[in-house]
């Protein structure tokens, strides 16, 4: 059923980028909605009761499984030219339901874009009622996303990127003890670039904000790798 307008703000929208990190890849959640071939970010409506960070987060846990979440606001899509009314008529399609040219989901929306930095692992995928699937995808094989999802996507990665230690710190895509290794990787990824081992270790133990904890034994023969975690205190500071 699609949504109901009297139980929502009108032309006010968000969307969700969720990056995952799967020890290799950066990854994203796209959903694919009923019977339309059609990809996107997960988002959705306001209710007049709730604001648009509570609308996000709920939106973000009902997908996830997870209650806990930081969210980050990052930018506002309000091009007059935002809208496009063939995807709706094909959701609405999609679940056997007929829509009337003055449907308040035809109108033009603004959307508000959040991201979330989220543990790989823990996530459990749940697909909603317009939804045939929600999966994982890696950050340079995305489906065709529709309207501006791409551009959505592209402006949390600009985001995201800028002041990457706070970041990092302040959201779960790490586990909370890591290696100098899994770090790095985990910049690589986001950044899109490789990066010098001994440079990018130099540097982070000079922002002074990691803690450094017990050697990560494996049982292998090579050397045991110390076990990190960012100190939230002094990042904040920073």
């Amino acid at each position: 059923m699609l949504a109901k307008e009297e139980e929502h703000i009108t032309n006010i929208s968000y969307d969700s980028v969720i990056f995952g990190f799967n020890g290799k890849q950066l990854k994203i959640l796209v959903l694919e909605y009923h019977n339309t071939g059609m990809f996107a970010l997960p988002g959705g409506f306001v209710k007049k009761k709730e604001s648009v960070d509570d609308a996000a987060k709920r939106g973000v846990r009902e997908r996830t499984g997870l209650d806990k979440i930081h969210l980050e606001q990052f930018y506002t899509f309000g091009a007059p030219d935002r809208i496009d009314t063939e995807p709706v008529y094909n959701i609405a399609r999609g679940l056997g339901e007929k829509i009337n040219k003055d449907h308040w989901l035809l109108d033009r929306f603004i959307s508000v874009g959040y991201y979330a930095l989220l543990d790989y692992n823990k996530v459990k995928l749940t697909p909603d009622q317009f939804c045939d699937s929600i999966n994982w995808y890696a950050i340079d094989e995305l489906p065709k996303l529709m309207m501006d999802h791409k551009q959505i996507v592209d402006k949390a990665l600009e985001a995201l990127r800028a002041n990457l230690e706070r970041k990092l710190s302040s959201m779960n895509l790490l586990p909370e003890k890591f290696t100098m290794k899994e770090l790095q990787t985990v910049y690589e990824v986001i950044l899109d670039k490789e990066l010098r081992r001994t440079t990018f270790q130099r540097k982070m133990l000079g922002l002074g904000i990691l803690k450094r904890h017990e050697k990560l034994f494996t049982g292998a023969a090579n050397k045991a790798p110390y076990l990190y975690s960012f100190d939230k205190n002094l990042v904040q500071s920073n």
